[in-house]
């Protein structure tokens, strides 16, 4: 029975994307009930948002944080739950899109 067992090197890669730009082509911010809301002058540029977040939705320009990327970003607050300065902040979806 052993002999009849595929090796590692046997099976089929899983995983993956043909094509690859899965992110760029799947927008998935739109499922979001919060969204974090940035407070640049609170911001220290310490990047624990931007190392925290599981969706790749910290912005980074030449070595400083920017922004959020709210077409990917699920709004799991992650990012404002690691901020030491509180410059995250997470609010309902609709008072976000209000926001500036």
């Amino acid at each position: 029975m052993a002999d009849e067992l595929k090796g590692w090197k046997d099976l089929p890669l899983g995983g993956v994307v043909p094509g690859g730009a899965a992110r760029e082509l799947n927008k998935t911010g739109s499922w979001r009930a919060e969204r974090p809301i940035w407070n640049e002058e609170k911001c220290i540029q310490c990047f624990q948002c931007w190392l925290h977040c599981p969706d790749d939705s910290i912005v980074l320009t030449a070595g400083k944080m920017t922004g959020i990327d709210y077409d990917h970003c699920k709004g799991c607050g992650l990012c404002a739950a690691i901020c030491p300065k509180d410059a995250l902040e997470m609010v309902p979806e609709r008072e976000g899109t209000c926001a500036k």
